[in-house]
């Protein structure tokens, strides 16, 4: 993309979109065909990137590949995954390899088609700053242009009447096990950036893999299956009590529905924070074929006599960590059943403990005396993902993958990022940009919610093509 002036004019835009991760770049995608519509979204990464670390061969997105940016809300939109496929002439090979859930890495190459040839995107654009200026009605973002290296190039400043945060999530560590992260001389990774250091984990003698959730089954099944058999030396644990599967069946889908995020959304704040916790197996369990796949090569491995050497131990959590004899780890282990305790010498950790919401108080210090928190402390955040401002704020600020709080399980949930792309493009217009359906799910979420039922569709009278009659 042509970087964007060093200053922006003074005319303000009608939308500022801060981050360009698949949620904002749906948004973009969407109101690119808008007329008059006056968009520009900044991200401080030099090109999109969608989990780089996480691209394992053969890894899968856990949606269809009907949850692209767009179809969910406007099927013929140029921005399909279909019309990607098309553009590099794969169509039917796409059609013939019959495939509903896609490849991580042709996901993330989709998305990249989409940065490539729609306008108003600027990589190497740091935001540094969104205040409110009373005095013009407007929001002024601040940013820094980066260069090839991320060395600070140019500042400049940009006035919006809207403001659209699609920062997404960062990588989490648990407190216990921070100390191995700055430990000098030891081999300690996040998941995230499992492929920029696969090659040592596979050279190490013994790697422990911690966390039962997808990131953690794909990293352990990709080193089971290059490790040497009966050499894989290999262990893998979390607190979770099994390695549960992800809820995947039918109906427990319509959790992700936005029939089930105006439900969720409606529900009191304490009941709502009970909720996404006994909600976890809808999206922190492991996918059933990536569990099957598992199992599969550890048979595979046991064919011959003899079991492979790999330690699979749910229910058990990292009391303390540390760096002993220079280069190695050890983990201090207790399980949550059994109540008992033991320590695990390893020579590499893969931090598999999953992401977490980036806070907004840093980009939205600026806002901060006008914003409206819950008794938690967290923005308040309404029906169509606009933070609850003081009325004397006449602008919007939209938020996007930061609302788990406020609408559920499906906040993060690509199939939802299209639909909430168009109830955000409807409340910018004041109109209806998209239509949008007025029920997504066959459950009904409450016994006080109200929706139309659309009555069935009657088949149309045949006219006979021959008249028989005698």
């Amino acid at each position: 993309m042509n970087p964007a002036p060093a200053s922006e004019p003074d005319a303000p835009r009608d939308l500022v979109g801060i981050g360009i991760g698949p949620v904002n770049l749906s948004l973009a995608a969407l109101a690119h065909p808008l007329d008059g519509l006056d968009t520009v979204f900044y991200d401080q990464r030099p090109a999109f990137g969608w989990h780089p670390g996480l691209l394992i061969e053969g890894a899968t997105i856990q949606v269809p590949f009907l949850a692209d940016l767009v179809s969910l809300t406007d099927p013929t939109s140029p921005w399909t995954f279909l019309n990607y496929l098309r553009s590099r002439e794969r169509l039917f090979p796409f059609y013939f390899a019959e495939r509903f859930h896609i490849q991580r890495a042709e996901y993330d190459a989709y998305c990249r088609w989409v940065c490539e040839n729609l306008p108003g995107l600027h990589f190497g654009h740091q935001v540094d700053a969104v205040r409110w200026n009373p005095e013009r009605d407007v929001f002024e973002v601040d940013y820094t242009q980066l260069d090839t290296d991320g060395e600070a190039e140019a500042l400049g400043r940009t006035y919006t009447r809207n403001v659209v945060l699609g920062i997404g999530t960062e990588p989490y560590v648990p407190d216990p096990l921070k100390p191995l992260v700055d430990a000098p001389g030891v081999l300690v990774v996040h998941a995230a950036d499992y492929l920029d250091h696969r090659a040592a984990l596979l050279a190490a003698e013994h790697v422990t893999v911690v966390g039962l959730g997808q990131s953690g089954a794909e990293i352990f099944l990709d080193l089971l299956r290059n490790r040497p058999a009966g050499h894989e030396k290999l262990q893998w644990l979390g607190r979770t009590e099994a390695f549960a599967p992800m809820e995947y069946s039918k109906l427990g889908l319509e959790h992700f529905t936005p029939d089930h995020t105006r439900y969720f959304h409606a529900l009191p704040e304490s009941t709502r924070d009970r909720l996404v916790e006994s909600q976890w197996q809808l999206h922190k369990g492991i996918d059933a074929a990536t569990i099957a796949a598992v199992h599969d090569e550890l048979y595979r491995r046991s064919l011959h006599g003899g079991w492979p050497d790999a330690v699979l131990t749910p229910g058990v959590r990292v009391r303390t960590a540390g760096r002993v004899a220079t280069t190695k780890i050890e983990l201090h282990l207790e399980h949550t059943l059994q109540d008992s305790r033991s320590r695990l010498t390893t020579d590499a950790v893969v931090l598999a403990t999953g992401y977490r919401e980036r806070p907004l108080d840093r980009i939205l210090a600026g806002l901060d005396p006008y914003m409206r928190r819950d008794n938690r402390e967290r923005p308040r955040i309404d029906e169509d993902h606009r933070l609850v401002l003081d009325p004397s704020v006449t602008g919007t600020v939209y938020v996007q993958n930061a609302e788990t709080h406020t609408h559920g399980v499906g906040a993060p949930d690509l199939g939802l990022a299209a639909w909430r792309s168009a109830i955000i493009l409807n409340s910018l217009t004041g109109g209806e940009a998209y239509a949008l359906p007025g029920r997504t799910a066959f459950t009904t979420f409450g016994l006080t919610q109200r929706r139309h039922v659309p009555p069935p569709r009657e088949a149309p009278a045949l006219t006979p093509l021959v008249d028989d009659r005698r």
